[in-house]
Order: structure tokens, then sequence, then C-alpha cells
């Protein structure tokens, strides 16, 4: 199979970047479908962080890096690294602190690795945001041939370069390149509505009014009693009614 490296991806622009970020994950794949997320065991290194930026998409073998420092020089200020394994790399660390400064001398907004990293102090104190699948200290090869820029999956997500990234706090999601602006679209209305949402909650309003959950709960057959005597009366009545008919 061919092995390669694709030096240039499509991006979008900064501004745009910057919004998703803003909105966070959880709006944004609410916004397109539930879809998008990769999965929950990608976890940020940091806290309090929300980043977006256009992949770039790196495929190698496991416990081996040679493919992620060939990625380097293809990456543009902005770039998120989107790292993930032909089998499972969960005891190697794929990247470390020597990447990651050269990650950083190339403006790379955050790294995904669907694998283990290392040096998490150090990561941590030179402030590149990571989400990774693990951690370990084991160090890697650098003599197999992979991927940069090929279409891979990622902790479960079909990542391609140039799909967006949004990640923060909760989480990992991928839009596509093609449903960026009906992503967006959809994302601000969502935020717009939330916003609605957060007046009337203020305001003191119940979410099972507002929302029409009362309707739901009686068609689930919920009742509703003043005290807990009346429910053990109630529940102790069908009891014996039920008994009754067998």
């Amino acid at each position: 199979m061919d092995r390669y490296v694709v030096r240039t991806i499509p991006r979008c622009d900064e501004k745009t970047c910057n919004e998703f970020a803003r909105l966070g994950t959880a709006t944004v794949h609410e916004a397109q479908g539930q879809t998008g997320l990769l999965h929950t065991n990608m976890n940020p290194l940091q806290q309090g962080v929300s980043v977006c930026g256009p992949a770039v998409t790196v495929v190698c073998p496991a416990g081996d890096n040679l493919m992620v420092h060939a990625a380097v020089e293809c990456c543009q200020p902005g770039d998120i690294l989107v790292v993930t394994t032909e089998g499972e790399s969960n005891r190697h660390g794929m990247v470390g602190e020597l990447l990651a400064r050269s990650f950083m001398k190339r403006q790379i907004k955050a790294v995904i690795m669907d694998a283990a990293v290392r040096d998490t102090m150090k990561l941590q104190k030179l402030g590149l945001p990571v989400w990774t699948a693990a951690i370990a200290c084991a160090g890697t090869t650098k003599n197999k041939a992979g991927w940069v820029n090929a279409p891979c999956v990622c902790a479960g997500a079909l990542v391609e370069p140039g799909d967006l990234i949004v990640a923060d706090d909760d989480g990992v999601v991928v839009v596509k390149r093609e449903d960026i602006p009906s992503a967006l679209e959809k994302s601000l209305a969502r935020e717009k509505k939330e916003e609605d949402t957060t007046r009337k909650i203020e305001a003191g309003q119940l979410g099972v009014d507002f929302y029409g959950f009362r309707e739901v709960l009686a068609k689930l057959g919920v009742r509703y009693y003043d005290t807990l005597e009346e429910a053990a009366e109630s529940t102790r009545r069908r009891s014996e009614k039920r008994g009754g008919q067998s």
C-alpha cells in the first residue's frame, strides 16, 4: 500500500475557527445532529482550554512516531495535529517534550492523540493543549512508514485533512470540511436558543413547563403525590389490586 505525505491541505479561515472554539464542543456536537464526537477516552492534559483548527492527520504504525516528525513541516500556524496508529499504541509515548517544542515552533494549536503521550508535566508547563487516549513513558521507534494528510479514523471518528477539530474540557468533535458553514449556522442558532432558555431559568421558570415535559411524564404514567405517605399508600393499593387479579 502506498505510504505518502501530502504537504498542503485546504484550511478554514481563522475567524470561523475562533467562533467554533468559542461555541464549544457540546453546542457544536448537538447542532450538527450529535455527530463527529471522538471516543470519550480522549482526555485533555489541561483544563479550561477551548480550541478549533484544521486537521493535519497522521497515521503511524504502532509504537513508531516517524510520521509525526514528517508531519511537522506540513503544519501551519493554527493547525491541529491529529494522530492515530495502525494497531494499539497505548504503551508508547508517541509525543513528548521535544516534539511538542517542534510543534510550538510551528505554532500548532493543539494535538489530538489516539495513542499515548509522555513527558506530561513538561507538556503542561509548555502550554501545548493535548488530548490523549493514554499516558506511557516508553519510547518509540522511528523507522516505519505511514501517512501524513490521509483520511484516518481517530478515536472512532473519520477525520480528513482540513476538517475542523473542536476540542475543550468536554471532549473532541470533528466538523467535516463541507459542513463547516451549515454547522456554524446551526451552532449559532443553538447558542441563541440556549440564551433564551437561560433567561427563562433566571426568571424562575421550570424546565418541565417550558420544555413541555409534564405531558411526557403523564404519557409515561408518572404520578404526583403531595407526601411520601400518599405515594406509599397508592403503591400498596396498586400492589393489592394486582395481587387480586392474579
